[in-house]
């Protein structure tokens, strides 16, 4: 049986390298098809076997790949599969616009469908000041990507998703129902020290960008004045230093992996106010018996237990986030048991039910 693996792009650490990574971990002897590689930055890949587009012998490619979205489509397609029996594509974007015979077995691992092109679309031109020409221009443009989009999205035979929340979005812009298998967090190398004797601080982290609600924690925050450490940059910090007024909330910036797992075993609450697809960083929390305050939509429906490793608040507004908080700290947590449901999510795990799902849709294919 001839596998191969298919990725929109390996140019930056991030979670869906991870995934690419597991993937590979899984089927080690096939080889990797993507439109561009930057072996520098991701050196996990050195020893697989990476087959590239033309896209990268362009210039700047394997920095700023972005320039040459318009080109992927092309990429994707000139890439040869006939000698294969399966193929596996990971993909948020151009990869599962590949091509394959009718006896070959495409299985999609689907991120998410694009959200700029489809239920964010209006949020997407609005949130970037788009001059008015611009602004026009951007509706017969994202009018034939939503076009392409679902084209290629009939080429897969089967969709894994990494959430349940977006196999529903997969089923309502693709028309496919998706089996969904849950990204691995990489645990392999830390053993848990879980503590009791949790610190008066609550912790935010990630990637400041105006979508993540960062904005909604610190306005919280300033009208109780509790203490709250958010670790992590972004183009977002500015606006986020300004509107802070609570002499209890840090900025810690950028923080080293032990600085961060530090945070989260002291830290009374995670706070996760936004709407993510999967969300790593609940996760990684739980992991570390940090139990979480998350908003009540997306995928930490699915890996935050109510009442057991965190609660919820139902609306994205200061007074929602305050009332979670408030009963939060009424409640009790078993600290192991928050860290046992996080520790579910790992690469062995997702191993296995990668594994078994091929292998069951390969004897059906025969």
């Amino acid at each position: 049986m001839k596998i191969a693996i298919v990725a929109d792009w390996l140019t930056n650490q991030g979670g869906a390298e991870k995934v690419i990574y597991d993937i590979h971990q899984t089927f080690p002897e096939a080889p990797i098809y993507t439109s561009v590689y930057n072996a520098e930055k991701l050196p996990q890949f050195n020893k697989a076997e990476i087959k590239t587009s033309f896209i990268q012998n362009l210039p700047f490619s394997k920095k700023h790949h972005q320039l040459y979205l318009g080109l992927m489509p092309y990429a994707f397609e000139s890439f040869d599969f006939s000698d294969y029996d399966i193929v596996i594509s990971s993909s948020f974007a151009c990869a599962k616009g590949i091509l394959t015979k009718p006896e070959t077995l495409h299985i999609c691992y689907c991120h998410n469908p694009m959200r700029y092109i489809w239920d964010e679309s209006h949020q997407y031109v609005r949130e970037h000041n788009l001059n008015p020409i611009l602004k026009f221009l951007s509706t017969p443009f994202l009018h034939r990507i939503r076009q392409l989009d679902q084209l290629t999205a009939n080429r897969v035979d089967h969709y894994i998703s990494n959430s349940n929340f977006v196999a529903r979005r997969i089923n309502k812009y693709y028309h496919h129902k998706a089996t969904t298998v849950y990204p691995a967090t990489d645990f392999n190398n830390i053993k848990p020290n879980i503590k009791t004797n949790k610190k008066d601080f609550y912790l935010a982290a990630g990637r400041l960008k105006p979508f993540k609600r960062f904005d909604l924690i610190i306005e919280a925050f300033n009208i109780t004045q509790k203490k709250l450490i958010i670790a992590g940059t972004g183009e977002d910090l500015p606006r986020l230093q300004k509107l802070n007024t609570n002499p209890n909330t840090t900025f810690a910036g950028f923080v080293s992996d032990q600085k961060l797992i530090d945070l989260y075993q002291n830290a009374k609450g995670f706070i996760f106010p936004q709407a993510e697809d999967f969300g790593i960083t609940p996760i990684e929390a739980q992991f570390h018996g940090c139990p979480i305050i998350a908003y009540a939509k997306g995928g930490a429906l699915e890996t935050v237990i109510e009442k057991e490793t965190g609660l919820f608040f139902k609306e994205q507004s200061t007074e929602s986030l305050n009332q979670a908080i408030n009963k939060f700290e009424k409640q009790s947590f078993d600290y192991q048991k928050v860290h046992l449901n996080g520790s579910k999510y790992n690469s062995q795990n997702f191993k296995k039910e990668l594994l078994n799902l091929v292998e069951n849709w390969d004897k059906t294919r025969k």
